[in-house]
């Protein structure tokens, strides 16, 4: 196991027991709360296969409904994630490409880069996840003032982890 692969394997069992017995708890203002799980789903190697990365997502979802006490809210939110996230990577792909083997962190591509990588994939999960909350559109601005709230608490912990866990590599 390379160096990349060793700190994801960290990064899953850390951001996992994090979320559970952590962010679970904390909620700012009884609006934002953090799902700092989906960084895992983002920060998988760029080459990873659609299924592979579809069932990753699924178990992942799927282990925190379970301390969430959910029926399958979050397994559906990741699920959607990872099937939109190799076509948003074929979307901002950089001119030259992307190196073989490249994971898309933030020491690799630069904070610019890795904003517009991951915000909108934190939006889309944060946006199906209150709205399958909520039950529907009854209470459209209430959600979306929720998930917006949750995507800049989220983003904000996610760029935390990249500078803590990831150095620069150039």
């Amino acid at each position: 196991m390379n160096r990349s692969g060793f700190f994801l394997v960290i990064s899953l069992f850390l951001l996992l027991f994090l979320q559970v017995m952590l962010f679970k708890k904390i909620v700012l203002f009884n609006t934002a709360f953090c799902f700092i799980y989906v960084a895992l789903i983002l920060l998988l190697p760029i080459e990873t296969n659609p299924l592979v990365l579809m069932l990753v997502a699924f178990g992942l979802g799927l282990t925190v409904d379970v301390f969430y006490d959910l029926q399958g809210m979050h397994a559906a939110a990741t699920v959607a994630v990872a099937y939109v996230r190799n076509y948003w990577l074929a979307t901002i792909t950089p001119q030259g490409g992307y190196d073989e083997g490249a994971t898309p962190t933030l020491a690799d591509n630069g904070f610019f880069w890795f904003i517009s990588y991951s915000a909108p994939l934190i939006v889309l999960h944060h946006v199906i996840l209150f709205f399958i909350d909520a039950g529907g559109f009854d209470l459209t601005w209430i959600t979306l003032a929720k998930s917006l709230a949750s995507v800049f608490f989220t983003t904000i912990v996610v760029l935390l982890h990249q500078y803590v866990f990831f150095q620069r590599s150039r």
